[in-house]
């Protein structure tokens, strides 16, 4: 073969599209979810002359394209790939690139763009994408010239999957696609992951030797099974309770004797008590954010109270809100094989400690005797003994998500794919991405009425790709988490939280699928088997008791509880009655204070 003047073999003319579709092959692309738009039909093009390569799922909504993207990302360590249209399509597909971000997915968002020709004219459908995603995103590009696709889509997966995993959007602009290049294509480098520096272990270990009660804390993306199962290995030859972080359920198997349940919304008070009492915390893979940290109040930010491990694939997120007693820079995975290869340091303390840890997180597991026919504890209990051990949950954002939380232990092969960033209508797409990366195994998810028609058009999707995921809706006829907020901050006034559903079993019955509501208990088992049975995706319909706001509280609970608050605060100090009868009038006003409140 002829060689051009850079050494590199001569390479057919190819156009834009063609290139951008072989560059997803070289770098291992299986999927890619879009909604088709005519910014990038040469790419369209460029995937049908490869479609034996890459499987093409056509959705109904850029946000729920983006959603089954990052649940492939989740699923898979390998970066999602979405493609969307320009201007409207790319504002959908924003909240994806935002849970991707939060929950550091892998992901690679394709974005059509109009001709560079026209750039900053307002042109139809104009947006700058390196200005609008430059928060949401690792690294924002725009490709204008075809020779640069496979140097600039594998410096893309490469950002996607480096450090801390995120997404990465390429905005590709239209004329470019049809622009002729001979160029070859690039293909994944093989770079070795980050191991924990010589003395990171030793160091860990003399740190452990001296606690009297530790606790671990996982969290992080793109865990291996074997990543799994050697952390796990390393932390049971430890005896260390187990937390996880928020929406982490899969990282360590719930019935285990050192689980002791997770740290996030909705956390048993019991386990950030001890939290708040653990004299050092390994925090492997989680960043330690708000809903872990309970709103920044579990640890000392400034390194004086509680040591803390930090583990974490990259630098800049170790200390960045709590100062680490000791930060390690690891490939989480090869931190964990190196962890579990390491000597334990059993303490005959711990063995208590963990053991009491565990046993309030059975405690808090067991099912309260609930008011109404369904009692949601006991029937996801019930449910969880006939799911297969393979089981994928996704789950939606809201108060309803807290039930499977709390009653529910995954065991040792099921996953559990949830946005970290708290957004609603993520469980339907996500579902639907995991059947489809998956479709062998069963996958269930957990979605509140109001998230459900966000998104439940996906399952148009489902049908169309033919996989059959479980939606259960939890149907309580309200936004439920602004409604307890509200409650309690303006008790008894209702506004903009009331919601009018429709018949969920008769909706999914329309696509062809399999509905049932549920209304008792013992009719949600039955329920799920037949929804298995029927092989087709499925919807059931939980009728949920709107007074019973969370699994801890009703609505009545809650006004009880302002109406104490605000008694509390309109009395007046102790010794403040005294002093105003003494001097004859009404307390005059608190002495104004100067600094920083005040101004």
């Amino acid at each position: 073969m002829p060689e051009t003047r850079r050494g590199a073999a001569h390479h057919a003319p190819r156009p834009g599209g063609k290139l951008l579709a072989d560059a997803l092959v070289a770098q291992g692309v299986t999927h890619a979810f879009c909604v088709p738009g005519e910014s990038y039909l040469d790419l369209l093009d460029g995937l049908y002359a490869v479609r034996n390569r890459i499987t093409l799922v056509t959705c109904r909504f850029e946000a729920g394209a983006v959603h089954m993207a990052e649940a492939y990302g989740k699923l898979t360590g390998r970066p999602g790939v979405a493609i969307v249209t320009r201007g409207p399509g790319a504002c959908h597909a924003s909240i994806g690139v935002h849970v991707a971000y939060q929950d550091s997915t892998p992901l690679v968002l394709i974005v059509g763009q109009i001709p560079f020709g026209e750039t900053d004219r307002e042109s139809f459908q104009e947006v700058d994408y390196r200005r609008m995603f430059a928060p949401l995103a690792k690294w924002v590009t725009q490709i204008d010239d075809a020779a640069r696709i496979p140097e600039l889509m594998a410096h893309a997966f490469d950002v996607a999957v480096s450090g801390r995993p995120g997404p990465v959007v390429v905005a590709i602009s239209e004329e470019m696609q049809k622009e002729m290049a001979s160029v070859p294509d690039i293909g994944p480098a093989p770079v070795l992951p980050p191991h924990p520096a010589p003395e990171a272990m030793p160091r860990l270990m003399a740190m452990l030797a001296k606690a009297q009660r530790p606790l671990a804390v996982l969290g992080g993306s793109r865990w291996t099974a074997e990543g799994r199962a050697a952390i796990r290995e390393f932390l049971v030859a430890n005896d260390l309770p187990v937390a996880v972080s928020f929406r982490r359920q899969g990282l360590f198997p719930g019935a285990h004797p050192n689980f002791v349940g997770d740290l996030g919304v909705g956390a048993d008070p019991g386990l950030v008590a001890r939290a708040k009492e653990a004299d050092l915390i390994l925090a492997i893979g989680t960043r330690l954010g708000e809903p872990v940290s309970q709103g920044y109040t579990l640890l000392d930010m400034a390194g004086h109270g509680t040591p803390i491990v930090h583990v974490y694939p990259e630098q800049g997120e170790i200390g960045r809100v709590y100062r680490p007693a000791l930060g390690i820079v690891s490939d989480l995975n090869a931190f964990a094989r190196l962890a579990a290869e390491t000597p334990p340091v059993r303490h005959p303390a711990w063995s208590g400690w963990t053991k009491e840890a565990r046993a309030a997180r059975l405690e808090q597991a067991k099912a309260p005797d609930y008011a109404g026919p369904l009692n949601l504890a006991v029937a996801l209990q019930a449910l969880e003994k006939v799911l297969p051990s393979d089981t994928i949950f996704t789950t939606d954002a809201g108060n309803f998500a807290t039930w499977p939380t709390r009653f529910m232990h995954l065991a040792e092969g099921q996953d559990f794919l949830g946005p970290t960033n708290g957004a609603m209508g993520y469980g339907v797409p996500a579902a639907i991405g995991a059947k489809i990366v998956h479709p062998e195994r069963t996958v269930v998810c957990f979605v509140g009425d109001g998230g459900f028609l966000m998104t439940g058009q996906e399952i148009a999707t489902a049908f169309h790709h033919a996989v059959a995921p479980i939606i259960l809706v939890f149907n309580n006829q309200m936004y439920g988490t602004i409604r307890m907020h509200q409650e309690r901050s303006y008790p008894g006034r209702v506004s903009g939280t009331a919601l009018t559903n429709p018949d969920f079993a008769k909706f999914i019955e329309s696509f062809g699928g399999h509905g049932e509501t549920v209304e008792r208990t013992e009719d949600l088992v039955p329920a799920f088997r037949r929804a298995v049975e029927s092989g087709r995706p499925a919807v059931i319909e939980l009728v949920m008791n709107p007074e019973q706001i969370t699994n801890r509280a009703t609505i009545a609970d809650l006004r009880e509880q302002a109406r104490r608050a605000a008694e509390t605060a309109a009395k007046p100090p102790a010794g403040a009655a005294a002093a105003t009868a003494a001097h004859g009038g009404t307390p005059g006003p608190a002495p104004r204070r100067i600094g920083p409140r005040n101004r």
